[in-house]
Formats: C-alpha cells, sequence, structure tokens
C-alpha cells in the first residue's frame, strides 16, 4: 500500500521541481536579453502651433423685428428661410381700435379748430370795442388770454393726431433691413403686448454670406492670440471639410465659469455657398506660429524614459549611468514640468530644454536639446546634438511574453 501511494506523489515533486527550475532559467535568460528599442529618424519639415477653442457661427448682424404696439396678429406675409427688403411688409396687427383712436383724435382736432376760430373772433371784437371804450381793458385781456389758449389746445390735439397715427402706421411691421427671416416667434391669431418690453416677432440676418464665430479661449492661450491671424474650423456637418477665417477682434470683457477665465474671440468668416448656418458649432484652431524648415524629433522621443535597470551613456560620453543617477535630468519638453532645468535669462521666450535618447553601440546616450514650438505631434528642436537622418528612440519593443508576464504575477506553485 506505501508503494501505491508514494509513487504519484514522488512524480508530482519531480514535476514541479522541473518546472520551477525551468521557469527560473527562463525568466534569468529573459532578463539577459538586451532590450529592443523602436526608434524614429529626425526629419526636417514645416510645423505650425495651434490654439483650438469650440464657438458657434452667428450672422455678422442679426436684427431683431419686434413691435412698439400691442394688438392680435392679423396676417402673415413671411415665413422662416423668406428673403426680404428693407421696408417690405412683415405682419398686419389688427388696427380697429388704433384707427378709431385716429378718429376721435381727428375729431378732437376739428373741435379744438372751431373754439380756435371763435376765440379769434371773439379777441377781434372786443379789440374793436375796446377802441371805442364800450369794454374794459380786463375783457380785452381776457379775450385775448381765451385766444391763446385755444390756439394751444389746436396744437395739442394736432399732436395727438399726429401721435395716433403714428400708432396706426406701427401696426404694420415692416423689415429694417434687407435679409433673410431665420427665426418667427408668432402665429396667426396670437396677442402681442407692448408694454414694458418690446416682443420679439422675427429675426432677420441681414447678409449670410459674411458670418462670424463667437468662441471663448482660455487665459492661458489668450496672449499668443492676435487680430489678423488665419484661423482654420471644422463642422459637424461638413467633417471632410477645413474652413479658413481671420481674427476680428478680441473682446476685453472677460467670462468667469468656476473660477475659470476664457475671453470671447470673433472670427471673420466669408460663406459666399452659404452652406455654414446660423448656431452651428465650429471647431476652431488659431496657428499662433510656423516655422518652416525645422528640424523635427516626434513627441514620444521627448517623453521616453529609460527602465531603471537600463545603462545609459552620458552626454559627454563617460561611463555609462542608470536611470536613478539621471532621473533629475531625463523628461519632456516643456522645462520645469517635465523635470528640465528652467531656460536662461537670455533663452528665446518660446524655447524649453527637454531630452532625448539615441543608439550608440547598443546602449542609450543622452542627448541634451531645446525645443520649440509643437503641433502635438512633432517638436522643434532649436538646438542641440542633433541632426537629420538621427534616430531617437520613442519607446521599447514589448514581447509577447513580457506583455503577458507585465500583466500578472507569476503563478506560485506551492
Amino acid at each position: 500500500m506505501k508503494k501505491i501511494f508514494r509513487s504519484p506523489l514522488l512524480l508530482i515533486i519531480t514535476a514541479a521541481v522541473v518546472i520551477a527550475a525551468g521557469t527560473a532559467f527562463y525568466l534569468r535568460y529573459d532578463r539577459e536579453k538586451p532590450p529592443q528599442y523602436r526608434t524614429q529618424a529626425v526629419e526636417k519639415g514645416d510645423v505650425s502651433q495651434t490654439v483650438s477653442a469650440n464657438g458657434t457661427i452667428n450672422p455678422v448682424t442679426l436684427v431683431s423685428v419686434g413691435t412698439q404696439v400691442s394688438g392680435t396678429v392679423k396676417k402673415l406675409y413671411v415665413d422662416f428661410n423668406s428673403k426680404v427688403n428693407k421696408g417690405q411688409i412683415l405682419l398686419k396687427l389688427d388696427d380697429s381700435l388704433l384707427a378709431a383712436q385716429v378718429r376721435q383724435s381727428e375729431a378732437s382736432v376739428q373741435s379744438a379748430q372751431a373754439s380756435l376760430n371763435l376765440a379769434n373772433a371773439n379777441e377781434k371784437r372786443t379789440r374793436d370795442l375796446f377802441a371805442l371804450e364800450y369794454v374794459s381793458k380786463q375783457d380785452l385781456d381776457t379775450a385775448v388770454q381765451a385766444q391763446k389758449a385755444a390756439a394751444a389746445a389746436l396744437i395739442s390735439a394736432d399732436a395727438q393726431l399726429e401721435k395716433d397715427r403714428a400708432y396706426l402706421a406701427y401696426s404694420v411691421i415692416r423689415s429694417p433691413v434687407s435679409g433673410v427671416v431665420v427665426d418667427r416667434e408668432v402665429d396667426v391669431g396670437q396677442t402681442v403686448a407692448a408694454s414694458l418690453q418690446t416682443p420679439t416677432l422675427f429675426k432677420i440676418a441681414q447678409d449670410l454670406s459674411k458670418m462670424q464665430i463667437d468662441t471663448n479661449f482660455a487665459e492661458a492661450d489668450i496672449g499668443n492670440i492676435r487680430v489678423g491671424q488665419t484661423v482654420r474650423f471644422t463642422v459637424d456637418a461638413f467633417e471632410n471639410q477645413h474652413f479658413n477665417g481671420v481674427v476680428k477682434q478680441l473682446r476685453l470683457n472677460p467670462t468667469t465659469v468656476s473660477n475659470v477665465v476664457t475671453y470671447d474671440v470673433v472670427v471673420n468668416v466669408n460663406n459666399p455657398e452659404k452652406i455654414l448656418l446660423p448656431g452651428m458649432t465650429a471647431y476652431v484652431n488659431i496657428v499662433v506660429a510656423e516655422h518652416s524648415d525645422a528640424l523635427l524629433v516626434p513627441n514620444a522621443a521627448l517623453r521616453f524614459k529609460p527602465s531603471a535597470d537600463e545603462s545609459v551613456v552620458s552626454p559627454a560620453g563617460s561611463a555609462s549611468e542608470t536611470k536613478k543617477n539621471i532621473a533629475g535630468n531625463v523628461g519632456g519638453s516643456r522645462g520645469a514640468k517635465s523635470g528640465g532645468a528652467k531656460p536662461s535669462a537670455g533663452s528665446m521666450r518660446d524655447t524649453f530644454p527637454g531630452k532625448v535618447f539615441v543608439l550608440a553601440n547598443g546602449k542609450l546616450k543622452l542627448v541634451s536639446v531645446t525645443s520649440g514650438i509643437t503641433d502635438n505631434r512633432n517638436t522643434e528642436i532649436v538646438s542641440g546634438d542633433l541632426k537629420q537622418g538621427d534616430q531617437v528612440v520613442i519607446g521599447e519593443v514589448q514581447t509577447a511574453d513580457q506583455s503577458s508576464s507585465s500583466g500578472s504575477r507569476p503563478m506560485r506553485l506551492f
């Protein structure tokens, strides 16, 4: 019975020992293999740096048409997208009450005119009688005063009549400009009340061939934006088409939301085909810097950091160092934020120190560079020991075994 149970147990122990020894040998051999890197050649080309934001396309001139009198909409003459000319009738309000008021004012004018005629006659008669000493001086003064009061009453009645006629004319709403109706907010039979605030009846875009984009840029980007800069943008309606514009105005009034300060930047856009419609969302990119024939390295090269057990040749070519010894010097392309030294007082305003790695005899060589503008894919190299064609390291080649082992811990046998 002991031999029957000992034999399988012995086989299991032997197999486990063999597996453990093989695994240890494989891991040791795998560690001894030199690391492999992905590289990319340094190239020359054009680079442009942009700042981005979202905005809304609006007509340059958008006129809101309202009414100064209250009433019920009697008839509409235009609708959405209607082309109108200046002075064209848009709608008419029910003018029954206004017309009656005009007739009443006309009657008041006639009554005031009759009163003035009578006052003039009385004033003339009293003056003649005063000359014959049949009436007193007081009677003459009274007649003169009555004549002047009647004249003033006629002027007041004329003014009221003119006012009522103007209100009657306001019941016919006319277009103040030539353009296109982009919004209609009333229907036939609807009552509009012009009491404390003028109600809006229509919105008319004066010229849809010239549009503007109202967009908000963060205060960190506003310092690079200037009037006249080129703007490129896209809209969701035409995903594969790019449009151009020009910065027209930087408005000084800031907007603060959740302690984030933004500024309104107005962009002029030509729309000859009238395919850009009011209200569309525009994804705006403003070119703030452009350099041609620049020495370019991929941004991944500026972000690459070697592993802790990899040797790195110092820039002077002396003895190799580990990552721990150069950790304070390896970084991206943006100075103190990425671990690099701050630019000196005499350096260019838009340049930053950085580090890249090139392969030298199978080892990493650290190269200090000064970077310029970036398009978020490639970065301009202003100075440094790099030339066109150099192979910079952008990452390590990860094998299938390394990728699987990095995602899980080794299985424990016992």
